[in-house]
């Protein structure tokens, strides 16, 4: 079995198992973090009032980008779409918001329910080029999963979780 098709199986076992949408969408990022070498930082974002809230994540730190208006950068832009954006060299994409000086690639999905982005699962890695075909087909069936889970019906109130 491919390290893919272990990943989305423990994304579906989580779906199945928990009723919290946070525990969810916490369990999902250890998940994609911790069963892919290249992905070095993982988190998702939710909509909240026209701008991209940061959720959970697990990385070496944190990023300073922890509200993202949408259109903005990579992430805003790939919400604004509804469509997966890959960026296979973060230094040559001026849309690309710096977070860490190490990443090199980044990889975008967004979460859509019902019709509408209510999320998105961003990806970095300090691999040039990292996210291939299989990435995407994975990312966007987790997304489908954890959808129902990533609606901002427990709102933050704009503050970030923490890790």
């Amino acid at each position: 079995m491919s390290h893919y098709t272990g990943a989305l199986e423990a994304v579906d076992r989580i779906v199945n198992r928990e009723s919290e949408a946070d525990e969810v969408l916490r369990q999902t990022v250890d998940v994609l973090h911790d069963r892919f070498e290249h992905y070095s930082w993982v988190g998702i974002y939710l909509v909240e009032e026209g701008h991209l809230v940061l959720g959970p994540w697990k990385g070496p730190q944190a990023t300073e980008h922890v509200r993202i208006p949408i259109g903005q950068g990579v992430c805003g832009a790939a919400a604004a779409s509804g469509q997966t954006e890959v960026v296979d060299d973060v230094n040559a994409d001026e849309r690309y918001l710096s977070c860490f000086p190490s990443t090199r690639s980044e990889i975008v999905v967004p979460i859509v329910y019902e019709g509408k982005v209510v999320g998105e699962i961003d990806i970095d890695s300090d691999t040039p080029a990292a996210f291939g075909p299989e990435d995407s087909a994975l990312l966007e069936r987790v997304a489908v999963l954890i959808s129902p889970h990533s609606l901002v019906g427990w709102d933050t109130g704009g503050v970030p979780w923490q890790a």
